[in-house]
C-alpha cells in the first residue's frame, strides 16, 4: 500500500493557491478522478484537474481566480453547478460534493448537496474515486473509501457501488468501464461485467455522440481488439456495430469453410493500430469487410463467395456513419473509399504487378495510396509464416513499384493535360459528348502507357482520336 501523504503529487503551484482559496471560504476540496489515477499509475500528469468542494464549487472558483495572476476568464454553468477555469495548458473543473438519483428513463441525475463519502459513492470506478486533500490542515491525504488503490495494483475495473445500480443508471458507464480496461489493459470484475451484460439494452438511452466518443477513445488504443472483444462479450456491440457482430462464425458446406471474418477484422485493427495512430484509417480496418455477410454466398463448384463486398461495404459505411452521427464529410468519403478499395492491392499483390494496373491504382486512390496499402498490410493474418512472409514481400514490390510509376508518370491526383476547352477551341466545338469521348481517351491512353503524361502527347492523340470522330481542327 502507497504511503498515505502525498504532497509529491501535488507540487505545481496551482494546488496551493487552491488550498489557500479553500481556507479562506472555510471550505474542504479536494482533487479527484483522473488526476489522482494518473498520478499512482505513473500515467504523467495529466491537465484535466476535476476539485470537489464540500460547499459551493462555483465559489471556490471565483475565489481561486482572484488569486491566479492574469485573472483567466471563469465559465460558470450554473445549471450544473459546476464552473471551469483554463489557466496555462491546464484546465481545472470545480463541482459542490453531490449526491446523486436516477430516473430509469435518464443518464441526467436528480443532484443534491452531499457529503465527500456521497460525491466518491456517485464514481464511475473505484480508481476514479481516488481523492487528495488540498486543505491545509492535511494538505496530500488520500482518501480512498472504496480499496481504489487495491484495484489500481490488482488492475482490476471496479465500481463504488453494486455494478447493477450503478450501469443502470448511467449505462455510458459501461461503454466508460470497457474503454478503461482497453486503455489501462485491465481487467473488468466479473461481477461488473455480468451486471453489464445483463444492462446492455440500457445503452440506448444513451446519446450516439457520448457512444461514439468512448467508441473513438477504445479504437484510437494500444490495442483495440481488448475493447471490441469486450463489447462483443457482454452483447454492447450488436446495438452499437451490428455490421461487425454480423460477419461473427465459420459455416460449413460440403466440407468447405470460410474464416471468421468478425475475429479475423479484430486482428486487422490491431496490426493496423501498430503502424498508424489515424483514427480513420483505424475505422477503415474495422469497416474494410462489413460487406461480407450480406454477400456471402456457396457455390458448389468454386466455395463460399463474397463477391463485390467491396461495393456494397463502402455504401453500408454511409449508413453506419449517418446513424451513429459520425462526420458525413471527407471522413466518411475517406473511409468509404478505402473500404471500397480494400482487395485492389492484394490482387496487384498475387499477380504481376504491371505499370498501367498500378497507374490506375495510384489513380483511383489519389492521396489515399499510402494508407491503403497500410490497409492492406495489416489485413494479413494467416499464421502460416511462409505465406506471410510471402504476402508482405509482394506488397514491398507493389509499394515500390508505386512510389516508381508515380515518379515518372505523376498520376496521382491526375489533371488531364488537355482541357475541355482545349478541345472545344481546337475543334470549334460547342459542348457536346465529342469532348467526353476525347477526354476519356486521354485518360485511358495515359493509364495504359500509351502515351505519356504531358501535353504534347497528348495533343497528338487527341488529333487521332477526334480524326477517328469525323472531326478535323480549325485552321489557325
Amino acid at each position: 500500500m502507497p504511503q498515505q501523504n502525498h504532497k509529491r503529487a501535488l507540487q505545481n503551484p496551482i494546488f496551493r493557491i487552491l488550498s489557500e482559496a479553500a481556507d479562506e471560504l472555510g471550505v474542504d476540496c479536494y482533487v479527484i478522478g483522473g488526476f489522482v489515477r494518473d498520478y499512482f499509475l505513473q500515467r504523467g500528469n495529466p491537465k484535466d484537474i476535476d476539485v470537489v468542494a464540500v460547499g459551493s464549487g462555483i465559489e471556490l472558483a471565483k475565489k481561486v481566480t482572484q488569486k491566479l495572476s492574469g485573472n483567466p476568464k471563469i465559465s460558470i454553468f450554473k445549471n450544473f453547478g459546476t464552473a471551469m477555469i483554463k489557466y496555462g495548458d491546464m484546465e481545472l473543473e470545480f463541482v459542490g460534493a453531490r449526491k446523486e438519483s436516477y430516473d430509469r428513463n435518464s443518464r441526467k441525475p436528480v443532484v443534491e448537496d452531499g457529503t465527500l463519502q456521497e460525491d466518491q459513492e456517485r464514481r464511475d470506478f473505484t480508481i476514479n474515486a481516488l481523492a487528495l486533500s488540498l486543505s491545509s490542515k492535511n494538505f496530500g491525504d488520500l482518501l480512498d473509501p472504496f480499496d481504489g488503490i487495491a484495484d489500481l495494483e490488482n488492475k482490476i475495473i471496479r465500481t463504488p457501488l453494486e455494478p447493477g445500480i450503478t450501469y443502470s443508471d448511467d449505462p455510458l458507464r459501461m461503454m466508460r468501464a470497457i474503454r478503461f480496461a482497453t486503455q489501462l489493459d485491465f481487467i473488468i470484475e466479473l461481477k461488473s461485467l455480468q451486471a453489464i451484460t445483463e444492462n446492455k439494452d440500457r445503452i440506448q438511452i444513451v446519446s450516439k455522440e457520448r457512444i461514439v466518443d468512448e467508441l473513438h477513445k477504445i479504437i484510437a488504443s494500444k490495442k483495440p481488439s481488448i475493447g471490441l472483444s469486450l463489447l462483443h462479450k457482454t452483447g454492447l456491440l450488436d446495438y452499437i456495430l451490428p455490421e461487425l457482430t454480423a460477419l461473427e462464425g465459420i459455416e460449413e458446406v460440403e466440407g468447405q469453410r470460410h474464416k471468421d471474418n468478425f475475429w479475423h477484422t479484430l486482428e486487422v485493427v490491431d496490426n493496423i493500430s501498430k503502424t498508424t495512430d489515424n483514427l480513420w484509417l483505424r475505422w477503415a480496418a474495422l469497416l474494410h469487410d462489413i460487406g461480407k455477410a450480406p454477400t456471402k454466398k456457396f457455390h458448389k463448384k468454386i466455395g463460399w463467395t463474397f463477391h463485390a463486398h467491396e461495393f456494397v461495404g463502402s455504401k453500408m459505411v454511409f449508413k453506419l456513419f449517418k446513424r451513429l452521427r459520425l462526420p458525413l464529410n471527407d471522413k466518411m468519403k475517406y473511409v468509404q473509399k478505402l473500404v471500397l478499395m480494400s482487395s485492389r492491392p492484394i490482387v496487384l499483390a498475387e499477380e504481376f504487378a504491371t505499370d498501367s494496373a498500378v497507374r490506375r491504382l495510384i489513380f483511383d486512390a489519389g492521396d489515399y495510396v499510402d494508407d491503403l496499402m497500410t490497409l492492406c498490410e495489416a489485413d494479413i493474418t494467416t499464421k502460416n509464416t511462409k505465406k506471410q512472409k510471402k504476402y508482405k514481400n509482394n506488397f514491398k514490390i507493389v509499394r515500390e513499384k508505386i512510389i516508381e510509376v508515380e515518379e515518372r508518370d505523376h498520376v496521382r491526383n491526375f489533371q488531364p493535360p488537355i482541357s475541355g476547352e482545349e478541345i472545344m477551341k481546337t475543334f470549334n466545338l460547342r459542348p457536346s459528348k465529342e469532348i467526353g469521348i476525347i477526354k476519356a481517351a486521354i485518360k485511358e491512353a495515359i493509364l495504359e502507357g500509351e502515351i505519356p503524361n504531358d501535353h504534347m502527347a497528348a495533343k497528338e492523340f487527341m488529333l487521332t482520336k477526334a480524326k477517328e470522330l469525323g472531326l478535323n481542327p480549325i485552321s489557325d
